[in-house]
């Protein structure tokens, strides 16, 4: 998977020499994106820009250089905006999130919100909810509903043998958040404890997911949303 990541856990014994070079390869790549950029105009190549952005805040995170890390990522983020390049606007938030500073939850709000208006790869979408799942306290219905969320996007926009695997995926995330949240360790205690928060009906859980949205923004948008939503297709 692109975004999903598996889980490596620790390195072996020798890691700090291997983890030394991984460093070493990523400042290189990091280098490497700066001469690029240094080449490219803005207004000539927005797309382009953003691009070589995006890379470098991936980079910086992995560097955890966080403060130039959300700094490319926020002008990755506005360049994509300006070109309504909305899947590309979500991972430029993704870095701010991943970037760990004071506005990462409002980057994290924003994020979401657009990859829930707007179709776009539906395993980005489920990570960037699973970030919600990951941050929410264990007894909090806010990992709950964003967990529907994904299984819910998943059945809507994913074909194929991508809906296969985010649909075991998905299903897996709803099964850990009702383990921690109520103890439910089998299927007849999970589905009252589905119909209990009322995940079965988007029309319930779909408001829900908004007031999460908007708890993890405060005032602080960077997009017009009213503008946004009015040029959708269907409100």
């Amino acid at each position: 998977m692109k975004y999903l990541k598996e889980q490596t856990g620790i390195m072996d014994a020798d890691g700090s020499e291997d983890t030394l070079g991984s460093q070493l390869l990523v400042e290189q790549r990091l280098s490497d994106v700066l001469d690029r950029l240094r080449v490219l105009a803005s207004d000539r190549d927005p797309l382009g820009v953003a691009d070589l952005e995006l890379d470098a805040g991936r980079l910086l995170v992995e560097l955890e250089r966080d403060e130039e890390a959300w700094e490319r990522g926020r002008r990755a983020f506005d360049l994509y905006v300006s070109q309504e390049s909305w899947e590309g606007a979500v991972q430029s938030c993704d870095v701010m999130f991943q970037a760990d500073r004071e506005e990462s939850l409002a980057a994290l709000g924003q994020g979401l919100w657009l990859t829930i208006t707007f179709p776009m790869d539906p395993e980005l979408s489920v990570a960037m909810l699973q970030h919600v799942v990951d941050e929410t306290p264990p007894d909090s219905d806010g990992a709950a509903v964003a967990a529907v969320v994904a299984r819910y996007l998943v059945d809507m926009r994913a074909e194929g043998r991508q809906r296969e695997d985010l649909e075991f995926y998905t299903d897996q995330m709803l099964a850990t958040v009702a383990r921690r949240h109520s103890g439910i360790e089998d299927q007849k205690g999970f589905d009252a404890w589905f119909r209990r928060l009322e995940l079965d009906d988007p029309a319930r859980f779909l408001p829900r997911m908004r007031n999460v949205v908007d708890v993890l923004v405060q005032n602080e948008w960077w997009i017009d949303r009213e503008d946004l939503q009015s040029r959708l297709p269907v409100h």
